[in-house]
Protein backbone atom coordinates (compact mmCIF):
# COMPACT_ATOMS: atom_id res chain seq x y z
CA UNK A 1 0.00 0.00 0.00
CA UNK A 2 2.34 2.41 0.81
CA UNK A 3 5.59 0.81 -0.44
CA UNK A 4 9.04 -0.28 0.86
CA UNK A 5 11.06 2.28 2.56
CA UNK A 6 14.85 1.15 2.63
CA UNK A 7 17.29 2.63 4.89
CA UNK A 8 20.14 1.95 2.38
CA UNK A 9 18.83 4.17 0.03
CA UNK A 10 20.81 7.46 -0.45
CA UNK A 11 19.74 10.84 1.23
CA UNK A 12 17.79 13.06 -1.77
CA UNK A 13 17.79 15.93 -0.04
CA UNK A 14 21.71 16.96 -0.53
CA UNK A 15 22.15 19.64 -3.19
CA UNK A 16 24.55 19.51 -5.56
CA UNK A 17 27.07 21.98 -4.04
CA UNK A 18 27.47 19.68 -1.05
CA UNK A 19 27.44 17.06 -3.31
CA UNK A 20 30.78 18.53 -4.36
CA UNK A 21 32.08 18.92 -0.80
CA UNK A 22 31.35 15.75 0.55
CA UNK A 23 27.93 14.50 2.04
CA UNK A 24 26.35 16.32 5.20
CA UNK A 25 27.01 13.17 7.55
CA UNK A 26 30.73 13.43 6.03
CA UNK A 27 31.72 16.89 4.77
CA UNK A 28 35.40 16.85 3.12
CA UNK A 29 38.32 19.45 4.67
CA UNK A 30 37.51 21.99 1.94
CA UNK A 31 34.10 22.21 3.10
CA UNK A 32 34.98 22.17 6.85
CA UNK A 33 37.90 25.08 5.75
CA UNK A 34 35.28 27.08 3.46
CA UNK A 35 33.03 27.27 6.71
CA UNK A 36 35.63 27.72 8.86
CA UNK A 37 36.76 30.79 7.46
CA UNK A 38 33.43 32.09 6.59
CA UNK A 39 32.65 32.01 10.27
CA UNK A 40 35.74 34.38 11.23
CA UNK A 41 35.28 36.98 8.67
CA UNK A 42 31.94 37.53 9.23
CA UNK A 43 32.96 37.65 13.27
CA UNK A 44 36.08 39.94 12.19
CA UNK A 45 39.32 40.28 13.51
CA UNK A 46 39.85 39.98 17.31
CA UNK A 47 36.65 38.02 17.70
CA UNK A 48 36.90 34.20 18.22
CA UNK A 49 34.16 31.30 17.58
CA UNK A 50 33.81 28.39 18.98
CA UNK A 51 35.19 25.20 16.68
CA UNK A 52 31.90 23.18 17.62
CA UNK A 53 30.08 26.29 15.12
CA UNK A 54 32.00 24.74 12.41
CA UNK A 55 30.84 21.24 13.09
CA UNK A 56 27.16 21.69 13.90
CA UNK A 57 26.78 23.99 10.17
CA UNK A 58 27.94 20.69 8.96
CA UNK A 59 26.07 17.29 10.49
CA UNK A 60 23.40 17.42 13.08
CA UNK A 61 25.32 14.66 14.84
CA UNK A 62 28.82 17.44 14.95
CA UNK A 63 30.40 15.60 17.78
CA UNK A 64 32.52 13.08 15.34
CA UNK A 65 33.26 15.75 13.15
CA UNK A 66 35.36 17.91 16.60
CA UNK A 67 38.72 16.22 15.56
CA UNK A 68 38.65 16.54 11.62
CA UNK A 69 37.40 20.61 12.44
CA UNK A 70 40.76 20.75 14.65
CA UNK A 71 42.74 19.08 12.38
CA UNK A 72 41.96 21.41 9.49
CA UNK A 73 42.40 24.63 12.12
CA UNK A 74 46.03 23.69 12.59
CA UNK A 75 46.99 23.56 8.67
CA UNK A 76 44.95 26.02 7.88
CA UNK A 77 46.87 29.58 7.03
CA UNK A 78 44.19 32.14 8.11
CA UNK A 79 43.02 30.23 11.36
CA UNK A 80 44.62 30.64 14.64
CA UNK A 81 43.69 28.81 17.70
CA UNK A 82 43.53 30.19 21.05
CA UNK A 83 43.17 29.00 24.89
CA UNK A 84 43.13 32.00 27.27
CA UNK A 85 43.91 33.82 24.75
CA UNK A 86 47.24 32.74 23.86
CA UNK A 87 47.92 30.65 20.60
CA UNK A 88 47.98 27.36 21.06
CA UNK A 89 47.87 24.11 18.59
CA UNK A 90 44.49 23.11 18.42
CA UNK A 91 45.60 19.21 17.92
CA UNK A 92 47.55 19.24 20.97
CA UNK A 93 45.84 21.40 22.84
CA UNK A 94 43.88 20.05 25.58
CA UNK A 95 40.54 21.15 27.17
CA UNK A 96 38.13 24.16 25.19
CA UNK A 97 39.34 26.41 22.33
CA UNK A 98 38.65 29.03 20.36
CA UNK A 99 39.51 29.58 16.39
CA UNK A 100 40.14 33.11 15.12
CA UNK A 101 41.48 34.89 12.06
CA UNK A 102 45.21 34.97 12.65
CA UNK A 103 46.76 38.50 13.32
CA UNK A 104 47.08 40.85 10.13
CA UNK A 105 50.69 39.88 10.13
CA UNK A 106 50.20 36.59 10.50
CA UNK A 107 48.24 35.96 7.85
CA UNK A 108 49.57 33.91 4.56
CA UNK A 109 48.65 34.17 1.35
CA UNK A 110 47.82 31.26 -0.91
CA UNK A 111 51.29 30.15 -1.78
CA UNK A 112 51.89 30.13 2.19
CA UNK A 113 53.69 33.20 2.20
CA UNK A 114 52.93 35.31 5.82
CA UNK A 115 51.52 38.74 4.54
Amino acid sequence: MWGRISIREPARAVTGRFRRMGTIAHPTDEAIATLMLDLALRRGRGKTFCPSEVARGLAADWRPLMPRVRAVAAVHPDIEAVQKGVPVDPQAARGPIRLRLRERGRMADPAGRVL
